[in-house]
């Protein structure tokens, strides 16, 4: 098979994740060069999936025995499934052990003299080699195998394998005593691992010190074949194989883009290779489910994202956070923009992503959730400043939502300010909260997605969390089919061992690829129903085909480890047997497992050597502190709040095409259309003219809730004559932010209100939801069904009659 290669465009390389975790290279020293001499990546691509072959040469130019420390990446959903050692003509196969036991017969053999080598995972991505007594003059090879999955993505799946090495900011305190690891940075009670994650770095300048080949041969398997883009220069051959240039360094991801069109639904079975002791024969299948084929693709987007990091998020409730915070992030697409903001008394934002929004390309995605996982509960709960800063980013754009998300415990005194302040910047942005606490400031949350008109989550704990970010995911994402299950004749599924454990939607242009284990025999079929937008039962069924596919069992294991290492970070810490018991059945490397290789023949009699670490390529586009570019010395830096307007300016002009079931607008009056250039709803006048509630975050008054009762309404009324789907969504919305905004005021006089969260959640039409909604917030807040009215205490005087909160 013959196909040229071309260069990707800058568009399409930011939609790729480079991960700033891995790396090779070598370096030169007074006793020669370092021990690393030889990288080949070979890899065989077949359909959506890719068996890769990783072989590392060391060489010891040394008069002494060498081990050798070289921390490095693999891709980050790939499953590691064996490796070998050979020297002197000598291979040895790796076997797979408990972490601990693996480590401990390294020790013993390095320590006999014996020729010894050990992998181990440190991070999804970033894994630690160890090779011990290789003699002088000797050369050591280790080949690792790997099978993994292509993502798949608009037509085009992408392979990508990473190259390169960086910095990454170590916070926290060092920790006493000995380095965990060989590495350059201490260990730290935030990270006391650090010294396993950060290799020294080769200085710019130096001669390429690595023989570097990636060979990539690509086999269609039945679908059709499209173009083929590639990061790196590269050489089209007869025989289907892509080869990068001799000479490249290993200093950038290596990826390459390959069109496929015309892919189809599967379910594969793959049964175990051992059957069970009793009952019924088990193994693992595969589903793949198109979306449908008239699904449009979703407005773009601006999102701004903001993580409260104060003293009061400690514990469970900031390990939640981060969780909410990534899966916000893990939303986007390549077409939005998006900016990242932790705060406490100060703010923080990403390395690398700039001052302002930056494309949700893959590998500003990863610099993102990164900085999530860093965050850690500090200082006070300033809420202002970010969200003034936050509001700021989202300029008006046509043809763009925009769209805020608060994750926070709302625990703050100074409510009425921060609503009053935000009101007029926050004119056309959606605001969506997330408080997270068992005692959480729900009326003030409840507020501010009233003035957005979005959605307000609770999550009491993290068993809430995952369908709170559910119902998160689907008014960020838009995806076409929702409330997805799959049902099987013939096998039974094992749900709990299924990945992903919550199925998602079906987006535009992605397929759904569900894994997960079976018990019976491989036959039969699965069928996938969900709702469509405009509320249309989706259904398709896919029959179950048989095949003896060890890839298909790899990936699932690797997924379900990766799902199990997950809630073990979050605080199952009884999940460590499982996630090892489950790692050495299918012979997958994980956190707690290491491939291990000992040779029986002793070669260093007296197991005298000397360690030394791999220096690794400083990152393309990177450079030295002190010079121009990203500094390894950069750490996350307060960024600037831009002074807020004076008492009086004008809003925000929203922006035209925006939601049709509008936020909140600053001046009174002029009700939103439901398409074209329209004017907001006008928000209650105790959000903009700032009237008081009780101190200390208590519930809000009777008249106010009045006040937000007349603004919905009014939103009802414009937002009338969108779809179907359309409107369901604004009801779920409005139900969550109503819940939440009622919290525990009592029954006797908001009664109504709780009556109408109630009908909203249950069973019923849209138009019956929407008449009754519309009904009950217009009795409730005192106006008329006619038309828009100027709430109560707006004072008729729009925006130049507000004035700073300090004046009131």
């Amino acid at each position: 098979m013959t196909f040229s290669v071309t260069p990707m465009s800058p568009g399409e390389l930011g939609r790729i994740k480079i991960l700033p975790d891995a790396g090779f290279g070598n370096l030169s020293t007074d006793r020669g060069n370092l021990p690393l001499d030889r990288l080949d990546v070979t890899s065989r691509i077949s359909g959506l999936v890719a068996r890769t072959t990783v072989v590392t040469e060391f060489r010891n130019v040394h008069d002494t025995a060498l081990e050798a420390t070289y921390i490095f990446p693999l891709p980050d959903r790939a499953a590691v499934t064996a490796m070998k050692m050979t020297a002197d003509d000598r291979t040895v196969e790796a076997e797979l052990q408990e972490r601990g036991a693996a480590r401990e017969a390294y020790d013993q053999a390095v320590a006999a003299g014996k020729r010894a080598s050990i992998a181990e995972e440190e991070r999804p991505d970033v894994f630690t080699m160890r090779v011990g007594n290789i003699v002088p003059g000797e050369r050591v090879t280790i080949e690792l195998s790997l099978v993994g999955p292509l993502p798949f993505e608009d037509g085009a799946a992408t392979f990508r394998f990473p190259l390169v090495v960086a910095p990454r900011y170590v916070p926290g305190h060092p920790l006493p005593g000995p380095y965990a690891g060989d590495g350059q940075l201490p260990d730290t009670d935030a990270v006391p691992d650090a010294s396993r994650i950060s290799p020294p770095v080769l200085l710019p300048g130096f001669p390429n010190p690595l023989r570097l080949s990636v060979a990539v041969h690509i086999d269609p398997a039945g679908l059709t074949f499209g173009d083929v883009r590639s990061s790196l220069h590269t050489v089209t051959e007869q025989d289907g194989t892509v080869r990068i240039r001799p000479g490249e360094r290993a200093d950038r991801d290596f990826v390459l883009r390959i069109g496929y069109a015309g892919g189809g639904e599967t379910a594969i079975a793959v049964p175990d290779a051992t059957a069970p002791d009793a009952g019924q024969p088990e193994g693992v299948y595969q589903l793949v489910v198109l979306p449908p084929a008239d699904s449009a693709p979703a407005r773009p987007k601006d999102v701004v994202l903001l993580l409260d990091r104060s003293g009061s998020m400690g514990g469970w409730k900031m390990v939640a956070a981060r969780r909410a915070a990534a899966r916000v992030v893990d939303t986007l697409t390549g077409a939005d923009r998006f900016a990242v903001l932790t705060f406490d008394h100060q703010i923080d934002r990403p390395e690398g992503l700039g001052e302002g929004l930056a494309e949700a390309s893959d590998r500003n995605r990863f610099r993102a959730v990164e900085h999530l996982a860093r965050a850690d509960a500090r200082g006070g709960t300033e809420l202002l400043a970010p969200l003034m800063a936050g509001l700021r980013l989202l300029p008006a754009s046509e043809g763009r939502d925009r769209v805020l998300v608060l994750v926070t415990d709302g625990q703050v005194g100074n409510e009425d300010q921060i609503v009053h302040d935000i009101t007029g910047p926050a004119a056309g942005t959606r605001i969506h909260t997330i408080g997270i606490d068992r005692a959480v400031n729900a009326g003030f949350l409840g507020r501010l997605a009233a003035l957005g008109a979005g959605r307000a989550e609770l999550v009491e704990s993290e068993d809430r969390l995952d369908a709170a970010m559910e119902h998160i995911h689907r008014r960020i994402g838009a995806p076409v089919v929702t409330g997805l299950t799959i049902t099987a004749t013939g096998p039974r599924l094992l749900d709990d061992e299924r990945t992903p454990a919550r199925l998602p939607g079906l987006y535009p242009g992605v397929p759904l690829v569900v894994s997960g284990r079976f018990a019976g025999k491989a036959e039969g079929t699965l069928t996938v129903t969900g709702r469509t937008r405009d509320d249309r039962e989706f259904r398709t069924t896919v029959e179950m085909r048989e095949r003896e596919e060890p890839a298909i069992t790899a990936q699932w294991a690797r997924a379900r480890l990766r799902d199990l290492e997950d809630a073990y970070a979050a605080g199952d810490r009884a999940l460590e047997d499982k996630i090892v018991a489950t790692s050495l059945r299918y012979g997958v490397l994980c956190r707690f497992t290491a491939f291990v290789a000992v040779d029986s023949r002793v070669v260093n009699e007296g197991g005298e050597t000397r360690r030394v670490t791999q220096p690794v390529e400083l990152p393309s586009g990177w450079a030295v502190p002190g010079g121009p570019g990203i500094t390894l010395s950069s750490v996350a830096m307060p960024m600037a709040v831009p002074p807020m307007p004076p008492p009086g300016s004008p809003p925000a002009a929203p922006p035209p095409g925006g939601p049709g079931f509008a936020p909140a607008r600053a001046e009174a009056g002029g009700r939103a259309r439901a398409r074209g250039p329209m004017t907001f709803a006008a928000v209650t006048g105790s959000m903009r003219a700032g009237k008081a509630m009780a101190p200390g975050g208590a519930a809000p008054t009777l008249e106010q809730v009045r006040e937000i009762a007349a603004v919905e309404a009014g939103r009802l009324r414009d937002a009338a004559g969108l779809p179907g789907y359309e409107r369901r969504d604004l009801l779920d919305d409005l139900a969550s932010r109503l819940g939440v905004l009622l919290g525990s005021l009592p029954d006797d006089e908001f009664g109504p209100l709780r009556e109408l969260v109630t009908l909203l959640t249950g069973d019923g039409t849209v138009d019956q939801k929407w008449a009754a909604a519309l009904a009950a917030l217009t009795a409730f807040g005192g106006g008329s069904e006619s038309g828009g009215s100027t709430p109560s205490g707006s004072g008729g005087g729009g925006p130049s009659a507000r004035k700073a909160f300090w004046k009131r």
